[in-house]
């Protein structure tokens, strides 16, 4: 078994690892947030647009405004895809710093259980040893005690 300055160590750089893994995890998680609200915004933006054009049309617009209102829906809608997709990736991205993030941990976690066996077994190792010299001395005294016959 490994010495416990040794699994110290290992906890130590684990720790590390496990906090550097976190942090990549929570800046993919804010990047999701931003991504999620872009596409939030560009939908909202779109459907105003849309319901603005709409009501223009009711009241009568020429065909160049309506050739421009197609075209920059089709722009819209291009970026809303576009975001979509971006959306899609941080949640990729997300998926993999939390498992990243899980492994380290579960590794840390194996070097603490490590260490925690052995100091269990330091411990008792050394209950042991007492024990034994304990019985020792008691058997050094009951020796000298006894009556010469």
């Amino acid at each position: 078994m490994a010495t416990p300055s040794a699994l110290h160590t290992l906890i130590d750089l684990a720790n590390k690892e496990s906090d550097e893994a976190a942090k990549r995890l929570a800046a993919c998680l804010r990047a999701g947030e931003e991504a999620v609200q872009k596409l939030d915004l560009l939908t909202q933006y779109r459907n105003d647009y849309a319901a603005r054009g709409t009501a223009d049309m009711a009241s009568g617009i020429s065909t160049t405004q309506l050739h421009n209102f197609q075209v920059f829906m089709q722009k819209l809608d291009y970026a809303i895809t576009g975001q979509h997709k971006i959306v899609t990736e941080t949640q990729q991205r997300i998926t993999q710093a939390r498992s990243a993030w899980q492994a380290c941990e579960q590794k840390k976690m194996s070097f603490v259980t490590l260490a925690e066996r052995a100091s269990k077994e330091q411990s008792r190792s050394e209950l042991r040893r007492d024990q034994k010299q304990t019985d020792e001395h008691a058997a050094r005294r009951s020796l000298h005690k006894r009556p010469t016959t």
